[in-house]
């Protein structure tokens, strides 16, 4: 009995010292807004996302935040150190609360026994929810070794993650350029490099290995994209050089030599050149179809000679149409010249509703991740006007790609210290408008500050790729699939 009743005062105890130490309105008025890490402040936010723990980084003994426009609905966190974890369960509550509204967050800091409220801030919160998953290559900064290289999977509702392939499990090969068809994981792809090489399909839960190189090509399959009908992969055939370098401003370069664009037709197993360049007089690459299929979009630059010199290299954007009945191709168009103004473009990735195409803007190149200047520009496919996207930064932003809905963008950037690369997700309105970014949220705020490694390729999925280690292990030790090489 005696033990009871000294826990019930110890219980009441410790609410009381909680209520009396809660901010008042005597708390004394800061004309700022809080330093918080990450920057969470003033988004548009999807329904769904994952809660934006964050940290307070103004100086004081004791933090209180209250998040929510209502007091008897909203989120009240105290922290000792000024990290502001919120509860998963009470986070969707508000944010559904609120849908096509603002949260206001609340930040006071106490310091020498009184506190200090600072300015306000809100966020919007958007009915348009995310893609509930996203994947991503995860590396060391550099290209100089493949030791430990996976794909991730990570709910973006949640901070749950789990590893799709690690290179660990199958004999430190190095696995990159995975791919989504429109989201689908029953339609989804990569690559593999080493003893264990071969592009792997997965198609409807099973897992199949395929040489894409046949005697007819010059070199490998690249950078795939899949046509919305599922039945064709797009890739390049590029011959690839890395050039590494000691000054400081500029450690990697990565080259094209000489590129084809190439079709794998998945239901007849043939490989088929795409005839955009019979002569070659160009090097074309980075393929990327339009929602309806009916065109393919690509990077294309005059084919380089001896003695070449690559910051004279440059890209302009091109389509195709195309025709998946009878597989046949159109002329070239023009989309737009960058090489006319100087510039260069790669990675173009087409909104899910045709109207749009955003792609990476850099001084020359087709490989621009290591290109501090590189940034995100829109197309307006409906009148071909081209316009910079305000999401970008003074670092690297690249590798960019479209929710389902066409309303969110993520992309990797280096801003944060320019060298490994962040996934950052902008709001996409409906006049093209990307809003302000904000980085994949982690349970532990301060995780960018000692994570080393960086994450390239991100990509939106509706649903978990479903196979095992045990599945791939057993489909990399089989003979890879070869296709037949058509020629038409």
């Amino acid at each position: 009995m005696e033990m009871r009743r000294l826990a019930f005062w110890v219980v009441l105890l410790v609410v009381f010292s909680a209520c009396k130490n809660k901010p008042d309105g005597t708390s004394a008025k800061v004309n700022k807004t809080p330093e918080i890490s990450p920057d969470y402040s003033q988004l548009t936010l999807p329904l769904n996302i994952a809660p934006l723990n964050f940290k307070i980084e103004e100086e004081g003994d004791e933090y209180f935040v209250e998040i929510g426009n209502n007091p008897e609905t909203s989120v009240q966190i105290f922290s000792s150190d000024g990290i502001i974890k919120i509860p998963e369960k009470k986070w969707t509550e508000l944010l559904a609360k609120n849908v096509n509204g603002e949260i206001e967050y609340a930040v006071f800091v106490k310091k020498e026994g009184s506190w200090n409220q600072f300015q306000s801030f809100t966020n919007q919160v958007s009915e348009s929810k995310v893609d509930p998953y996203l994947y991503y290559r995860l590396l060391y900064p550099g290209y100089e070794s493949w030791t430990e290289i996976s794909i991730k999977q990570r709910s973006l509702e949640s901070f749950k993650e789990r590893t799709v392939v690690e290179n660990n499990a199958v004999s430190q090969n190095c696995v990159n350029c995975h791919a989504f068809n429109q989201q689908n994981p029953d339609n989804f792809m990569f690559h593999m490099r080493g003893s264990m090489g071969g592009t792997y399909f997965v198609t409807d839960g099973d897992l199949e290995k395929f040489n894409l190189k046949t005697s007819e090509m010059e070199n490998g399959a690249v950078y795939p994209r899949w046509h919305p009908s599922g039945r064709y992969v797009a890739f390049s055939s590029n011959k690839v050089v890395q050039q590494f370098h000691s000054m400081a401003g500029k450690k990697i370069e990565v080259s094209d030599l000489n590129s084809t664009l190439i079709l794998f037709d998945r239901d007849k197993n043939e490989i088929l050149d795409i005839p955009v360049n019979k002569e070659r007089k160009f090097m074309d690459t980075y393929p990327e179809w339009s929602p309806d299929g009916e065109f393919l979009y690509f990077c294309r630059a005059a084919q380089i000679g001896p003695g070449y010199d690559y910051r004279d290299t440059r890209y302009d954007l091109y389509r195709v149409h195309f025709d998946p009945e009878y597989r046949e191709f159109g002329e070239p168009e023009l989309v737009f010249d960058a090489s006319g103004k100087s510039k260069s473009v790669s990675f173009p990735r087409v909104s899910p509703d045709g109207k749009s195409l955003v792609f990476t803007y850099h001084d020359y190149g087709c490989f621009p991740i290591w290109h501090k200047e590189a940034d995100l520009y829109r197309v307006n496919l409906e009148n071909l006007q081209t316009n910079k996207l305000d999401l970008n930064s003074n670092f690297t932003d690249s590798y960019h790609s479209w929710s389902s809905n066409g309303r969110w963008m993520i992309f990797s950037s280096k801003r944060g210290d320019g060298l490994s690369a962040r996934p950052y997700i902008s709001y996409i309105d409906d006049a093209g408008k990307a809003h302000k970014p904000f980085i994949l949220p982690q349970e532990d705020p301060t995780f960018y500050s000692h994570f080393l490694k960086t994450f390239n390729i991100p990509e939106f999925a509706k649903m978990e790729v479903s196979f095992t280690p045990g599945e791939l292990r057993k489909a990399a030790a089989k003979n890879a699939v070869q296709p037949e090489w058509s020629s038409n």
